[in-house]
């Protein structure tokens, strides 16, 4: 495995929210690496510090110790994110929602829809693309939200707990369309869940409580350096 092979490279990262007394630790030392074509569940109840470490991994958020870098990307720019719950803005219907990381970026309006209406129908919500957000279910809320990371191309999809409000059956639907968004872009895939069925789809599964990532097992049964954990306390 060449370097260039690590998207996003996780070395003892710690978060730690506040000061003094007062302080929580969210993360301890993670060690975790990402690679190009990896299929990743972060697996561990509310309140594990999943989403913590998932905002690590997206630069959404600073190590307070340790380090997190993004050798195989340009930059977090090259990462997908799909959240939990409502990320819809209401005033635009499903296609202008779709669309909208590409018109941040200056695409033009009519190639925008056009691209927004190819990536809804590669995860079966063509139908909707006329609808405004309040007039769709929670999954299919969510399977818009898979439509607009592939409009993107990222090189990374990070979803946290996308299935967390839903029913089983919706649950598997959003997974599907996470698992297609992943194979048209050829992006890596890293899902935090708390539901042992989506964790049992993805290849490799890292357990996460209180903060730590405690262990990982492997539908490939090896030892690739590549998911390697970490916690030096």
């Amino acid at each position: 495995m060449s370097p260039a092979d690590v998207l996003i490279d996780c070395q003892e990262a710690a978060l730690t929210f506040g000061r003094g007394p007062n302080a929580v630790v969210a993360v301890h030392g993670a060690g975790l690496r990402i690679r190009a074509g990896d299929r990743l569940a972060i697996v561990g109840p509310s309140g594990s510090g999943k989403s913590s470490l998932l905002h690590l991994l997206a630069g959404l958020e600073q190590p307070t110790s340790g380090t997190v870098t993004w050798p195989g990307l340009a930059g977090p720019w090259d990462i997908g994110l799909v959240f939990q719950g409502d990320s819809l803005i209401p005033a635009l219907d499903v296609a202008e929602n779709t669309a909208l990381p590409l018109v941040l970026t200056g695409t033009p309006d009519d190639r925008a829809r056009e691209a927004a209406l190819a990536a809804l129908a590669l995860v079966g919500a063509a139908d909707l693309a006329d609808r405004l957000p309040e007039e769709i279910s929670g999954g299919q809320a969510q399977r818009v939200a898979c439509a607009r990371v592939l409009t993107q191309t990222p090189r990374v999809i990070l979803a946290d707990e996308p299935t967390g409000r839903l029913d089983h059956a919706t649950g598997g639907r959003v997974l599907d369309a996470l698992l297609t968004a992943a194979a048209e872009t050829g992006a890596a895939l890293v899902v935090t869940t708390h539901d042992p069925a989506i964790a049992a789809r993805l290849t490799v599964r890292c357990t996460m409580r209180d903060g730590r990532l405690t262990s990982k097992d492997t539908d490939r049964g090896d030892t690739d350096p590549a998911h390697s954990l970490g916690d030096p306390s």
